[in-house]
């Protein structure tokens, strides 16, 4: 059973201590200053979609703190579009996966070098691993559902792909490419499997598939899927975790602010960066992503 998510919004700036420089076009069109960027994630938390969910009295928790490196290394944010998201997405895919490649795309290219090893725990359909190898990165992912292992096999032949529990990462890893060892990877790109505070008795970390779900041990299995990146990324490389709130049932779960909590146990806070939509998948009211490094 997937979850269908009612997102409710959230997105960071001035909490956590990320500033914007106002930056000449780019590709995506103008870059946004510091206080346009404030205002746009005001406007999203009383967005239409809000509303429709009853979502009311959006706050800005302080989600990352620290005083190493504050900045967001994509002080714009990004820009999505619904029709991306659906020409992009993979056949038989659910409706909650959506990353977008051409974000992957930014981020493969600003945190790592041609050669890099990169890595997804949550490999999914396998966009951060197909990505990576078309911008001349090595790629390994672990997934937990043998289906999708499948299907990366097929689409993405030359991504290195194993299938396991990424609560269990090394171990999976180490009996597969036992050369990988401590500080092998270079940079890590996911987005692991969302759950809600409240109403979600299927557990996210077993694909869905097992009915035991408790929001404090998933967070806590999260934690032991971070602790365990940490050990294999190198000093100075970066993780980069795409996830939002989630609004359910009349229940916002902070799970953005809840996730950089997480990574901060393990990484050293750098940025949280705004992803805009012009229509949110499904029930999205707000996309981020959560950038940290090992120090």
């Amino acid at each position: 059973m997937m979850l269908k998510f009612g997102l409710a919004a959230l997105l960071i700036g001035r909490e956590i201590g990320v500033t914007y420089p106002v930056q000449h076009n780019g590709p995506q069109g103008p870059r946004r200053s510091e206080a346009d960027l404030m205002q746009e994630l005001r406007r999203r938390c009383t967005h239409p979609s809000s509303a429709s969910h009853g979502v009311t009295g959006c706050r800005y928790p302080a989600v990352m703190t620290g005083t190493a490196g504050t900045n967001s290394p994509f002080p714009g944010g990004f820009a999505v579009t619904h029709a991306d998201f659906t020409a992009s997405r993979p056949a038989g895919a659910e409706e909650d996966v959506h990353m977008v490649p051409t974000v992957v795309d930014q981020v493969i290219k600003r945190l790592s070098q041609p050669g890099d090893m990169v890595l997804d725990p949550f490999a999914g359909f396998g966009t951060t691993l197909g990505r990576a190898l078309a911008l001349g990165r090595r790629a390994v992912g672990v997934e937990l559902l043998p289906e999708r292992v499948d299907h990366i096999r097929e689409h993405i032949p030359d991504a290195c792909i194993v299938e396991g529990d990424a609560r269990e990462l090394r171990e999976v890893l180490s009996g597969a490419l036992p050369a990988l060892g401590r500080g092998g990877v270079d940079l890590i790109v996911s987005s692991p499997p969302y759950m809600t505070e409240t109403h979600h008795d299927a557990d996210p970390l077993t694909a869905y598939e097992e009915n035991t779900g408790n929001y404090p041990r998933y967070l806590a299995e999260l934690g032991l899927v971070a602790a365990q990146c940490a050990d294999l990324l190198k000093r100075g490389g970066f993780i980069v975790w795409n996830v939002a709130d989630i609004h359910h049932m009349g229940h916002t779960t902070h799970l953005v602010d809840d996730c950089a909590r997480v990574l901060a146990q393990h990484f050293s806070p750098i940025g949280a960066t705004p992803i805009s939509w012009d229509r949110l998948p499904h029930d999205l009211v707000a996309d981020a992503l959560l950038v940290f490094r090992r120090l």
